[in-house]
């Protein structure tokens, strides 16, 4: 196993790469606690991180498996593992599959993307393969035709199907349409985003004996983050020591966080990479410990996954929260944020899913309402710019699950769209 110690892997990564380099240049040369070092800049981090003159990686680019990343949001970028890195990779995540629920003989279809260096199919597909329980590998990718997929899942019978959730979602959608169940699947590996109650509601319909589970928390730049914590929250995970260090950090101070139900950012180490060193490294989400002994917490969603509509802040788990409270009878299988501007002051939209057949368009435009009311209820300072003609009314827009916008490289949803005119 080729996990480092944290002093050797500093030692190393001072005098190799650059960009650490610089970073640490006036700490002493024995600093060796993570709590002395500053936490990783990411623009910096990226800028320096090119694939020409390359300032982060501790050596040449001559044996090293290179996939992209930031595809989400922003420019792609490029993460580079050796073949000794990506092998402790994914069976790391291979050992934690079985904490979700793997077990020995289940047909696992693999939905998620691949092709354009984009990692997670094949990711999935090799940690399967190092899964310490044998297991049959269905590589479908999540491009693939819904009218193929679903026959090769009924062919073979799948036992678990794993996709991120957009992708389950729309599986599911199609399914329903077409008058169909597949009662056979016995669980949704769901991984890459947060999945929220208005989707498991869809899910039910079309996988009646199959539960939802996290597969784990991990990405490409930022490496392994938490093994799934067998539970009633599958948002909650545990690290992956020895080869991960993760880190709560104050939004505001950085300072480390130690206490439970205390929300920051989390900061990761990996101790089994040299190449592309991630030390301190913020993995673009926020988290809070809940049991802090036990190094279990919960993450509560991607950082960046907010919008500023005129003077007001909100995050997209404000909306969730809000349509939750307002939908009692499950109708919403998908919320998405889009933010508009017209007239010169903004609004924003919420684009909620319902599943093929609602359309009682009396009784959405009264769940129309209960919804605006809870999220102006929660965010008051909204209702109040609306008044002070600083921004347009929240409006409510519906539509089919598969109308909703995902990126199209990763099948992941995109949660906030902002289509306010940038020139």
């Amino acid at each position: 196993m080729s996990v480092h110690q944290l002093s050797d892997l500093l030692r190393y990564t001072r005098h190799n790469s650059p960009f650490y380099s610089d970073l640490y240049a006036d700490l002493p040369p024995g600093a060796d606690r993570l709590a002395d070092l500053p936490a990783v800049d990411q623009e910096a981090f990226w800028k320096a991180n090119t694939l020409h003159d390359n300032r982060v990686l501790t050596g040449p680019l001559g044996e090293a498996v290179v996939y992209k990343t930031g595809g989400t949001t922003g420019a792609p970028k490029f993460s580079c593992y050796t073949r000794e890195e990506w092998r402790e990779f994914v069976t790391a995540f291979g050992q934690g599959l079985v904490e979700a629920g793997l077990r020995p003989g289940h047909r696992v279809a693999d939905l998620f993307y691949a092709g354009e260096l984009y990692a997670s199919f094949l990711f999935i597909l090799d940690s399967l393969a190092h899964a310490p329980v044998d297991n049959v590998r269905l590589p479908i990718g999540g491009g693939a035709p819904l009218e193929t997929t679903v026959p090769t899942l009924q062919d073979f019978r799948a036992d678990v199907v794993a996709g991120t959730p957009t992708t389950l979602c729309r599986l599911a959608e199609y399914i329903v349409a077409t008058d169909r169940q597949l009662p056979f699947v016995e669980l949704l590996f769901f991984g890459g985003e947060a999945l929220f109650p208005d989707q498991r509601r869809l899910l039910a319909a079309a996988f009646p004996n199959a539960e939802p589970r996290s597969l784990g928390y991990a990405s490409v730049d930022a490496g392994l983050l938490g093994r799934p914590v067998p539970g009633p929250d599958p948002r909650v995970h545990r690290a992956f020591t020895p080869h991960t260090v993760v880190e709560i950090v104050d939004e505001t101070t950085g300072e480390p966080i130690h206490e439970a139900g205390r929300p920051g950012r989390v900061l990761v180490t990996q101790l089994y990479r040299r190449l592309m060193p991630v030390i301190r490294y913020p993995a673009g989400d926020r988290a809070e410990w809940t049991d802090p002994a036990a190094g279990h917490f919960r993450i509560l969603g991607r950082a960046e996954e907010g919008v500023r509509v005129g003077p007001v802040s909100l995050y997209s788990q404000d909306a969730l929260a809000a349509v939750e409270e307002a939908d009692t009878d499950g109708r919403v299988t998908g919320t998405q944020l889009v933010v508009r501007r017209r007239d010169g002051r903004d609004q924003l939209v919420l684009r909620l899913a319902t599943a093929p057949g609602d359309d009682d368009p009396a009784g959405l435009e009264i769940l129309a309402k209960a919804v605006v009311t809870e999220l102006n209820d929660a965010r008051p300072l909204y209702p109040d710019s609306v008044c002070a003609g600083y921004v347009h009314p929240l409006a409510v827009e519906w539509v089919r699950h598969s109308d909703l916008v995902v990126n199209s490289r990763s099948g992941k949803l995109v949660r906030v769209l902002d289509e306010r005119p940038t020139a």
